[in-house]
């Protein structure tokens, strides 16, 4: 996680027997909403008891977790959920955290691995021609009905029409298929 952005350490979030969760920095209340959504952008924070100064962050982390759960954003499994609970009072329980931890970053760096190779395999690809054509088909399409369009005047000129035939963007569209599976096989070893 990323520090606060004055860099003076991680933000201080307060919360008060009332339930309500005081944000230091900005000195308002907020809600678990808000600390999803800085946990999202990379914000780091420490929720402490208002009274007694606790760290409390875990709890209030795992709060999130559920009501994300709750929401139907399971991600979860029942299986995986009963494997973890057995895991409490077992020999192994000091390990499972830092395990955790890293198949969670090495999970994060293959994702961003998978994004950017399947990003930059459909940059030069028939499926970008396709989707720019169809964009400038809708762009056309929806000139006619902005207010002040001239109904009777011509059409804006067509995109041109693509030189090959449907058997040549068929093997166009299965060529680039297997480029990309062996990326994913590459990305894979």
């Amino acid at each position: 996680m990323k520090k606060s952005a004055a860099g003076t350490g991680p933000v201080i979030i307060k919360k008060y027997a009332n339930r309500r969760l005081y944000n230091t920095e900005t000195s308002s209340y907020i809600t678990l909403d808000h600390l999803a959504a800085m946990t999202r952008e990379g914000r780091d924070f420490k929720v402490v008891d208002a009274k007694t100064e606790e760290d409390i962050t875990h709890n209030v982390l795992t709060q999130i977790i559920m009501e994300e759960e709750q929401r139907g954003q399971t991600m979860l499994p029942v299986n995986f959920l009963r494997q973890l609970i057995a895991l409490y009072g077992d020999s192994m329980q000091a390990m499972v955290p830092g395990y955790l931890e890293a198949s969670m970053e090495s999970f994060r760096r293959n994702q961003q691995q998978f994004k950017s190779a399947v990003e930059g395999a459909f940059a030069n690809s028939p499926f970008a021609e396709m989707a720019k054509r169809n964009m400038e088909i809708f762009e056309a399409a929806t000139q006619a009905f902005k207010p002040g369009a001239n109904p009777g005047a011509p059409a804006a000129p067509a995109a041109p029409a693509p030189a090959a035939s449907g058997e040549d963007d068929v093997a166009a569209l299965k060529a680039e298929l297997a480029r990309l599976q062996d990326k994913i096989e590459k990305l894979a070893k």
